[in-house]
């Protein structure tokens, strides 16, 4: 019994093992070209559905719609950039990049269907 006791408090002296560091991975953002061609394809999107807006009332609200589409890639991009926010906020930026940049795509095809050339 006394060497049941002696090996417990031994094992209670032993060093505690030191935590591991912080992860030091890089926060996964999207490449520099994806960003450019959502933008690109965005700011097409609002040339023309502007444009169109010009002559057809019914585009007019759109249009105003438009110009946030192109501001929402910006701050997607730059939340997904900046060294302060955490991994979970990173991705989720990204995804939200990719679903603005899909949706200016989408609204673009749609526009001829709308009378727009």
């Amino acid at each position: 019994m006394k060497w049941l006791a002696i090996l417990v408090l031994c094992a209670g002296c032993q060093k505690q093992a030191a935590p591991p560091p912080p992860e030091t991975r890089a926060l996964p953002s999207l490449p520099a070209a994806e960003v450019k061609r959502g933008q690109d394809a965005c700011k097409a999107y609002v040339d023309k559905v502007c444009g169109c807006a010009a002559t057809m009332p019914a585009l007019v609200q759109r249009c105003s719609l438009a110009h946030a589409l192109v501001d929402a890639i910006e701050v997607g991009a730059d939340v997904a950039a900046n060294p302060e926010s955490n991994r979970r906020d990173a991705v989720q930026s990204n995804a939200s990049v990719r679903g603005v940049v899909k949706e200016c795509i989408e609204q673009l095809a749609k526009l001829p269907g709308d009378g727009c050339p």
